[in-house]
Order: C-alpha cells, then sequence, then structure tokens
C-alpha cells in the first residue's frame, strides 16, 4: 500500500521532479525537471527506485511531512539536518520512517537543492510523460 504524506512544512521552495519533459520545446513547453539530476538519481538507486522516479526537491529551507503508513526515504543532494519525531537520522542513506513520525528535512548546510527520495517513488499524475512540476508554464503537480 502507498503512503500519503502530509505535508506538515513547505519550506521556500518544494516541488514534485523527475527526469523532466524532453522533447516539446516546439510546443514551447521547457524540459524542467530536477534541478541536480545525479543527485535526484543517485537518491533513488540507494532506495532501488528507477533513477528517475518522482522526488520531492526542496529549495534552501527544507520541508517537513507526516506519512499516514511507514516509508523508506533517502535525503540526497545539498546537505541538511534529518530528523524523525526530532531524533536526528542519517542523511544520503535509507531510513525508516514509521507511520505519523514527523519527517523533517532542515536548512541546506551547503548547496541549494535537496532531494527527497521515497521508496516507490512519488505518485504524481504525469503531464506529457513527466511528473515534474514546471512553475512557468503550470505543468505538473
Amino acid at each position: 500500500m502507498s503512503a500519503k504524506l502530509t505535508v506538515v512544512r513547505s519550506g521556500a521552495l518544494t516541488t514534485v521532479q523527475d527526469a523532466g519533459r524532453r522533447g516539446h520545446a516546439h510546443l514551447g513547453v521547457p524540459r524542467s525537471g530536477a534541478m541536480d539530476a545525479p543527485a535526484m538519481r543517485l537518491a533513488n538507486r540507494l532506495l532501488g527506485n528507477d533513477p528517475d522516479a518522482a522526488v520531492l526537491e526542496t529549495t534552501l529551507t527544507g520541508c517537513a511531512l507526516r506519512p499516514d503508513h511507514g516509508v523508506t526515504v533517502v535525503a540526497g543532494g545539498a546537505p541538511c539536518p534529518v530528523t524523525v519525531d526530532g531524533r536526528p537520522v542519517a542523511w544520503g542513506a535509507p531510513v525508516h520512517v514509521p507511520a505519523g513520525a514527523l519527517l523533517n528535512l532542515g536548512a541546506v548546510t551547503a548547496g541549494v537543492r535537496t532531494y527527497l527520495a521515497i521508496a516507490g517513488g512519488v505518485a504524481a499524475e504525469p503531464v506529457l510523460g513527466s511528473r515534474s512540476t514546471d512553475l512557468l508554464s503550470g505543468l505538473g503537480p
């Protein structure tokens, strides 16, 4: 069963991203996708996800989420403090988050974007073959 994640704190900018929409520029649709694709792919690989599975991309200030079912996650990209119910957990390694626990990604300590990969990926409806949010065109979740 897939977990639903309640956003407790969205941070400055948290979006759903994947590898983006390639091949639609002739329609005026930008590629979009993760700003740091190698970091996104590594976080996904650490979970056994498809490397281009959708993730949450946070900018500078992180985010906080509460799953309704237990989930395994990896925080990658720009390093930041990660806690589960206030207890520090590993950054860059799989971490189990029990149902109802608060997963908090803090402000980055270096860099700009942190990627939160979730086992199984983020299940958002694809638009033109991608689950990426594109703020300029209004496409995606």
